[in-house]
């Protein structure tokens, strides 16, 4: 392991920032135990001369939980569940993966 997985390992395992989750490949049970960190950025989307602010959900998942998220997988926080949707984004270092979701 080098120093840069061992830092997302401590920034993904501080009870502040990453969460529990059981991901679920194509959305079926009983899928995987994984760390998260779950935000909520807002993305400016212009319709003509006009701007929306639009609320998002993004879950940031490590390559070593979850190998190859896709859009369709489940994913289960606490009592709250969320579908992936759209194709995962991955770091330049290929240790995390950026999924946008949507409450399901």
């Amino acid at each position: 392991m080098n120093a840069f997985a061992a830092a997302i390992d401590a920034i993904f395992e501080d009870p502040n920032i990453g969460v529990a989750a059981i991901w679920q490949p194509g959305g079926t049970p009983p899928g995987v135990a994984a760390r998260v960190i779950r935000k909520s950025p807002d993305v400016t989307e212009a319709f003509g001369r006009t701007s929306v602010v639009l609320p998002t959900l993004v879950l940031d998942v490590r390559t070593s939980d979850v190998a190859r998220p896709q859009d369709g997988d489940a994913v289960e926080i606490a009592s709250e569940s969320f579908k992936i949707i759209g194709a995962p984004t991955i770091d330049s270092l290929g240790l995390v993966w950026s999924c946008e979701a949507v409450q399901a």
